[in-house]
C-alpha cells in the first residue's frame, strides 16, 4: 500500500479584501508536489493576490492556506485562529520562494552579492558555502558570465534570471512566479520562460501566475482560469485551452488564441 501524501498547497474557501472590495470570494485548490499550477485570467480577477496569500504577503480574511502541511500565517488553539508573529510568518515565508514581475534586485549590488545575501542573512550561511552555491545557481540560469555586473549593467531577462537564482538560493520547497515575464521585451520573454521549464522538468512544484498561454500548455499540470476572484474553470491545460466549458474562460481565450 503506498502512503497518501499531503498535497504541497491546499486551498480551502480562502477569501480576500481590501476594505469594502472583496478580491477573493472563496477559493480552493491544490497543487501536489512536483507539479506545476499555472493561473490564467485577466487583470483584476486576484491571481496576484491569490500568489501573496500563499506567502503570507497578504493576510487571509476567511479560509486556510497550507503549504506542505502548515497552516499558512496562522496557528490554531482551540478551534480558534490567531495570525502568526512577523518573525514566525517570516520563517514559514523562508521556504517559499518568490519570483515578481519587476526583479526587486539591490541594484548597489552584483548579481552575485544579490543570490548570497538571504542564505548569510537568514540562513546563517558562510559566505564560502553561500558563494559556491550562488555560482552554481547562476551557472544553472544561463549567467555564470554576468556574476560580478550589477542589475544597471544587465537586460531585463538576466535580471529576472537573478531574481530565480536568488529566490533558489533558499532551497524553496514551493516557487511561486508573478507574472514573471510581463516586464520584460518579447524578445527576453523566452530566455527566462526557459529557466522556468527547467525547474519544472526538475520536479520544483511552481505556482505561475501568467499571460504565456503557450508555456501554460506545454509545462503546467493543471490549469485554473480565475475571474472576479474566483477559479471559473480548471482542469488540464491542454484540455481546458482547447475546449472551454464556460463562457467567460471562452471569451477571455479568445481574446489571446
Amino acid at each position: 500500500m503506498t502512503a497518501v501524501t499531503q498535497p504541497m498547497v491546499r486551498a480551502e474557501q480562502v477569501r480576500k479584501n481590501f476594505g469594502a472590495l472583496e478580491v477573493l470570494k472563496g477559493i480552493s485548490l491544490e497543487v501536489d508536489r512536483g507539479e506545476v499550477l499555472c493561473l490564467i485570467g485577466p487583470s483584476g480577477s486576484g491571481k496576484s493576490t491569490f500568489l501573496r496569500c500563499v506567502n503570507h504577503l497578504e493576510v487571509v480574511n476567511a479560509g486556510r492556506l497550507y503549504v506542505d502541511g502548515d497552516l499558512i500565517g496562522y496557528r490554531e488553539r482551540n478551534g480558534k485562529l490567531h495570525e502568526m508573529s512577523p518573525k514566525d510568518a517570516a520563517k514559514q515565508r523562508r521556504d517559499i520562494g518568490m519570483v515578481f514581475q519587476h526583479f526587486n534586485l539591490f541594484p548597489h549590488r552584483t548579481a552575485l552579492e544579490n543570490v548570497i545575501e538571504a542564505p548569510i542573512q537568514v540562513k546563517k550561511q558562510s559566505r564560502a558555502e553561500a558563494t559556491e552555491r550562488a555560482r552554481t545557481l547562476l551557472d544553472r540560469v544561463g549567467l555564470a558570465d554576468k556574476a560580478n555586473a550589477y542589475p544597471a549593467q544587465l537586460s531585463g531577462g538576466q535580471q529576472q534570471r537573478v531574481a530565480i537564482a536568488r529566490a533558489l538560493a533558499m532551497d524553496p520547497k514551493l516557487m511561486l512566479f508573478d507574472e514573471p515575464t510581463s516586464a520584460l521585451d518579447p524578445e527576453l520573454v523566452g530566455e527566462v520562460l526557459g529557466v522556468m521549464r527547467e525547474l519544472a522538468a526538475s520536479g520544483m512544484t511552481m505556482i505561475v501566475v501568467t499571460h504565456e498561454i503557450g508555456f501554460a500548455r506545454e509545462v503546467a499540470d493543471h490549469l485554473a482560469f480565475m475571474d472576479g476572484g474566483v477559479v471559473v474553470e480548471s482542469g488540464n491545460p491542454r484540455e481546458v485551452l482547447a475546449d472551454p466549458k464556460h463562457e467567460r474562460t471562452k471569451g477571455f481565450l479568445s481574446k489571446l488564441l
